[in-house]
């Protein structure tokens, strides 16, 4: 998603929940509060941890342990092919640090989304 489509759907979000009952607003705001992720810290746990820890923060259970086991592959293979498995998860994580801003703000529009579903 572009930057104004981003924009664009949380300004429809936003609308749509301003017409909900002031109970259900509540409510919505609520579990929204609970569940929201915060970019920087997926950004912190990407750049610390690139063994993809930022993926569990984001509920990606599967590519998370992907990344631990080819991370944990490496550090055993280190003499041989453990240096290239290394470098090419780093090399694949990378951009995510770079990007974090965005797919935070994507992830916390499509848990907008389903919260907000709940209440139709």
């Amino acid at each position: 998603m572009t930057k104004d489509e981003l924009e664009q759907e949380e300004e429809a979000l936003r609308t749509q929940v301003a017409d909900l009952p002031q109970a259900e607003r509540k409510a919505y705001y609520h579990q929204l509060d609970e569940q929201l992720k915060d970019p920087d810290t997926y950004a912190v746990l990407n750049y610390f941890f690139v063994a993809g820890l930022h993926h569990f923060y984001l509920g990606k259970t599967g590519r998370g342990v992907l990344n631990l086991v080819v991370m944990a592959i490496g550090l055993l293979l280190i003499e041989s092919v453990g240096i290239a498995l290394i470098l090419l998860v780093i090399v694949i994580e990378l951009p995510q640090l770079f990007r974090s801003q965005r797919i935070v703000r994507e992830y916390n529009l499509s848990l907008s989304r389903t919260i907000l579903a709940q209440f139709r």
